[in-house]
Formats: structure tokens, sequence, C-alpha cells
């Protein structure tokens, strides 16, 4: 098992779609505005729900109950290029920043809670900095773990070490960020997180799947994070070089497909999985651009893409902040792009072996072994492994699984 999970400080700026709006194309967040995805609206300002607007209403119904609205399109690449300002601005506090998504960005408490006089204060000096150089309000969220953190973050809480269990329990289930998980728990009666993490974590893996396994780690504040992490080998780093800088969106859009491409396959060919990317960058003049992308689950090669599209993006454009406050923006085109896979986890059903080379039951069986033992530990799935000895228990030994290779 893991131990308790880190002290996280995570920033998060609220309503960002609808700020990103505002920053990017011009549409004030002071009216009625709404984001909208696939019809539905995914975030709203201030104003639209004084006048009854809510995510998950239909664009029909939205506009029924506020007239006014102003609709605009949910663009992730412009969330995510408006949002660089605000990370670089935390940058020049504290290090080791990484995105969760944007809109929210998370570091390790311990170092700011040291250099900037406590947790309390180093909350406090970083909303303070990013309202002074972006003119943007966020809230400051400090719990064990990231996901905590960000819930921490929404009402604006600094939980202390160790009560991150007892802050999660009287939350609802619908924190958890999983609607269909959330209202299946409901009709069965669970409704907060503590209902749902006091269920046996067996009875919740085979009753809701993997998933639903890690939404279980979640509610009772421990580390979600698959527990067999590993150093990911140097050659697994993928970079492409450029005799033509890349100075375009477009451009760079057509070679983070490509490079992401090549890096999830190289990690598929080490039977591993990406949880953590980081995105460097080195200019014409030499300068050098570094940033980490976090994810919850495992990046796919279109996630991989998104992301370094994303960062690109906001590097290339730099975008103007509120008051003129501007992202790190190159001082020339991109010559050299590099994508190192920061956090790396054991994806054994990409992996040869066990019941043969080839065929589903395999992959299945890999798959299966793989989420149990990233649930419960490395130490819970063991394999037999052939040693000597004369008796039967000193032919036979046992070891974590995927280490018998």
């Amino acid at each position: 098992m893991t131990g308790a999970p880190a002290r996280t400080l995570l920033l998060w700026c609220p309503d960002w779609p609808v700020l990103a709006a505002e920053i990017v194309d011009g549409v004030p967040a002071t009216g009625p505005v709404a984001v909208l995805h696939a019809n539905r609206v995914v975030a709203c300002s201030e104003r639209a729900r004084a006048e009854g607007v809510r995510r998950g209403l239909r664009k029909r119904e939205a506009q029924g109950r506020c007239p006014q609205l102003t609709v605009v399109e949910y663009d992730p690449g412009r969330d995510a290029r408006a949002f660089e300002p605000v990370v670089a601005a935390v940058e020049e506090l504290v290090a080791g920043v990484e995105v969760v998504r944007p809109g929210a960005c998370a570091v390790a408490a311990r170092g700011p809670s040291r250099y900037l006089g406590g947790e309390e204060a180093a909350a406090e000096r970083i909303i303070e900095h990013v309202a002074q150089s972006c003119l943007v309000e966020s809230q400051v969220g400090i719990a064990d773990g990231v996901f905590a953190a960000g819930l921490a973050a929404r009402a604006g809480r600094v939980v202390a070490p160790g009560g991150t269990p007892e802050f999660l329990a009287g939350l609802p289930v619908e924190a958890l960020g999983r609607s269909a998980l959330a209202d299946l728990l409901r009709r069965l009666g669970v409704r907060t997180l503590g209902d749902f993490a006091a269920l046996p974590a067996g009875d919740v893996l085979a009753r809701f799947g993997f998933d639903g396994a890690l939404a279980h780690r979640l509610a009772a504040g421990r580390d979600h994070r698959p527990l067999a992490v590993r150093q990911p080998p140097a050659d697994l780093t993928v970079t492409s070089e450029h005799d033509e800088p890349i100075d375009r969106v477009d451009a760079a859009a057509f070679v983070a497909r490509a490079l992401a491409e090549q890096l999830h396959e190289r990690l598929a060919g080490h039977g591993l999985a990406c949880t953590r990317l980081g995105i460097e960058a080195v200019t014409e003049h030499g300068q050098e651009l570094h940033r980490v992308w976090r994810h919850d689950g495992l990046l796919t090669a279109a996630a991989i893409a998104d992301r370094v599209r994303w960062q690109l993006d906001g590097w290339l454009s730099g975008s103007n902040g509120r008051a003129g406050a501007r992202a790190a923006r190159p001082t020339a085109g991109i010559i050299r792009l590099r994508l190192v896979p920061d956090g790396v986890i054991a994806q054994a059903g990409l992996q040869a072996g066990l019941w043969g080379e080839t065929g589903e039951e395999r992959e299945r069986a890999h798959r299966a072994l793989s989420r149990v033992q990233g649930i419960l530990g490395p130490e819970a799935v063991v394999t037999a492994v052939l040693g000597g000895g004369r008796s039967p228990a000193d032919q036979v030994r046992l070891v974590p699984w995927g280490d018998h290779r």
C-alpha cells in the first residue's frame, strides 16, 4: 500500500471557460454567459446562474430561463491558451507547477509553505500575485492529495494534515465528477463520500469496476493514482528537430499529433502508459520552455496530442491576460520539441506472456491483473516463479506480478 497522499496546493479559477472567452474573444464575463458543448451548458457566469442557468441544461432551456444569454462554444484550446499567463504567474513564486486542466494547477505544498511562511500564507500570497499579475480571481485549496485539494479550493479551505477523510466524508457523491456513478449510488442509498468510502473495497470493485474502485479510493481520501508507479526508461522520451522554426499554431498542431503518436507507441512497446507529461521546447534563440500536465487516468495518444497542442498554442500565441499580462511567449520559433513521460505506470494489458503471445483472453487477463494491482498495491498480486531448492516450498517463490519478467 502507499503512504499518505502528499500535501497538495491547488489553485482553481472559477468559471474558467467563461473567463477564457472574455480574455481571448472579448466576451464580457460580467454578463449572462454560457459555454456550451454538445448543446449542453458546461460552464456559465455568475450573472447567468442568477437567472437560473445551470450546468447540464440544453441550449434552448438555458435561453428560455435567460433570454439575454450570450452563448459561447466550448473550446479547450482557448481555455488552455488563456490559462498560460496564470500558470506563468504561479511559477514566479513556486516551482514544479502541474497543470491539472485549464483553470486549475497544482504544486506540492511543502516547498511554498516553508519559504512563504506557512500553508495559509502561501495560499494568500499566490492568490494575490495571480490577481495582480493577471487580474484573475482564484481560490486555493490545500489538502492531502490532488482530488481533495481541488474540492478544498472550491471552498477556499486549508484542510489540516490527516483531516482529509473527515473533510471528504460529508460531501455529496456528485463531488466525484462521475455523474453516472453518482446517480447509481444515490439510487442505492449511498449519498455522501463517507457512505461510499465505508463500503468494502472488494465489493466496490466487483460491482462498479475499475473506475468505481478508483473513485472509492478518492472518497476515502487515499491517493487515487495507480500504485505501481515506475520511473520511465531513458529511451522513452521523444524529440523532434525542425530546420524551419515553428511559429504558427496550425504547424504546431501537426507536429504535436505526430510526436504524441510516436510517444504513445513507444510507451506501448514497453507495456507502459503515461499519467503525467512533460512538454519541453527550445526556440531558435536558445530559449527553453517547460510545462508539466497531470492527468487522473491514462493519457491516450489523442489526449497527449491535445495537451501538446494546447501548450504550444499557449506559448506561440502569447495570449494577453487582463491588464496586458502576457505568458512567456517565445522570442523566436520552436526548433526542438521534446515530450517526457514524467509519470508512467505498468499497462500490463499491453505486455506479452502469461497466457500466450496473442489473443483477447491474454489481454483481458493482463488488464484485470493490472487493475487489481493498481488498486491494492504491487504486493497484492503475485506470480509464482520457479527457483531452486529441494522442497516444493523452496522451489516456488512469489514475486509481485509484473516483476517476474
